[in-house]
């Protein structure tokens, strides 16, 4: 037989499983306790949630328990075999969920048009309105492999894993990538959003107490992903604007070759500081046209919405690739030059497959019918001038290869 263990010897670990409780003192409750109006919400909206489903929980957990032991084989119960139906039971089964779920969706309904990370904040700490004459603090946000990137363009400055904000103060970032999705979090100061690249995302936060906090990016993307955490500073007016006087005091300044430099994948990098930024650098990140040569996005929509450049940009499809690892840097190889505008005039000649008149029917999407030339073609078998899309917001003066183009009414 197998000598049964002495309760003196199952001491330790008894007492081991009654300290982990005490060991989780230690841990910081930032969702449910932060210092940020918005973060608050969203934990009493959290709360408020698990507390309603408690209200169902817990009575069927009683239920369950008093059930077994009411109904064990040893009990006197009363037996009713032709029992089938209860109008009370199944008011007391289905009205109370029924009740918290309408209670629960009341609750979600409002939060989610109250704290939008789109709406602009209607106060800054309880029974203190935002007002128009507070404007908010903009912060352009770009995730990096593997970064953070923070543009303030009325300060004129920018840092690498660190932030400043003033308290009390509402902060409106625009976020976007450099490369593949992220997602921005600061705990003490509002919810989760993605960082995409080619698109912008917005959130509106606040931060009321003044102190040193953490932000970090809560999706995973490469290697680096443990290394993308940075400070968030929250300071009172003045100490701010001595920290953007100190930072402007400084020698770097973020251009577009900084920017091209700084996106290089590096992994845990220290604070750092620009006291300058190029402008127009946050919009270039968006529209992914940061290295010289490249076509922005909206420069490419707009020009889609006007119907395209025709047959001649055909030829420019390859070059307008937006991966970053295949088409950066290749704006000097042969066969890859990069479009950085629909007024430049090409290096080479278009070649013979091009000087032929083209049949443009084939070349009509689904559901569009097809271009049309508003002039004959000349009897000698070349393509007479096409007629010139009228201007449009957004579009450069000029069009290279007139003699391809259509106009929008005609496309």
């Amino acid at each position: 037989m197998t000598p049964s263990r002495s309760p003196l010897r199952r001491l330790p670990g008894a007492l081991a499983t009654l300290a982990l409780p005490a060991l989780l003192g230690g841990c910081g409750l930032v969702v449910l306790d932060p210092a940020g109006d918005v973060a608050r919400q969203q934990g009493n909206l959290v709360m408020i949630s698990t507390g309603l489903m408690l209200l169902i929980i817990i009575p069927v957990m009683v239920a369950t328990a008093l059930f077994a032991w009411r109904y064990r084989a040893k009990a006197n119960a009363r037996y009713e075999p032709d029992w089938s139906h209860s109008t009370g039971l199944e008011l007391l089964i289905w009205a109370a969920p029924l009740l918290i779920v309408i209670w629960l969706g009341a609750i979600t309904w409002s939060a989610t048009h109250l704290l939008d990370p789109y709406r602009a904040l209607g106060r800054i700490a309880p029974g203190q309105p935002a007002t128009a004459e507070s404007a908010p603090l903009e912060v352009q946000v770009v995730a990096l492999d593997w970064k953070w990137l923070f543009i303030l363009p009325e300060q004129g400055v920018a840092a690498v894993n660190e932030l400043a904000v003033p308290v009390n103060r509402q902060v409106r970032f625009r976020i976007s990538s450099s490369s593949v999705m992220n997602a921005f979090y600061i705990p003490d100061m509002a919810g989760m959003i993605y960082a995409m690249p080619g698109m912008e995302t917005k959130l509106h936060g606040v931060i009321n107490q003044p102190g040193r906090y953490r932000g970090l990016s809560s999706h995973y993307s490469g290697a680096g992903f443990s290394g993308m955490r940075f400070n968030v500073q929250a300071m009172p007016d003045a100490d701010f604007e001595r920290w953007v006087a100190e930072t402007k005091a400084g020698t770097d300044t973020l251009d577009r070759a900084a920017y091209l430099d700084l996106e290089k994948p590096t992994e845990n990098v220290p604070p750092r500081r620009y006291a300058g930024v190029e402008e127009g650098l946050f919009s270039a990140v968006v529209n992914m046209c940061v290295e010289p040569g490249k076509m922005c996005m909206h420069d490419m929509m707009a020009i889609d919405a006007r119907g395209g450049l025709g047959v001649a940009g055909i030829q420019n499809l390859h070059t307008l690739a937006y991966d970053r690892h295949g088409a950066r840097g290749t704006a000097s190889r042969p066969g890859r030059e990069v479009v950085a505008s629909i007024c430049t005039i090409p290096t080479a000649p278009p070649s013979a497959a091009w000087a032929r008149p083209v049949d443009p029917t084939p070349l009509a999407g689904m559901g569009l019918t097809p271009p049309r030339q508003t002039r004959a073609v000349a009897d000698a078998g070349t393509p007479a001038a096409l007629s010139r899309p009228a201007s449009v917001t957004g579009l450069p003066a000029a069009f290279p290869s007139a003699a391809f183009l259509t106009t929008p009414e005609e496309s």
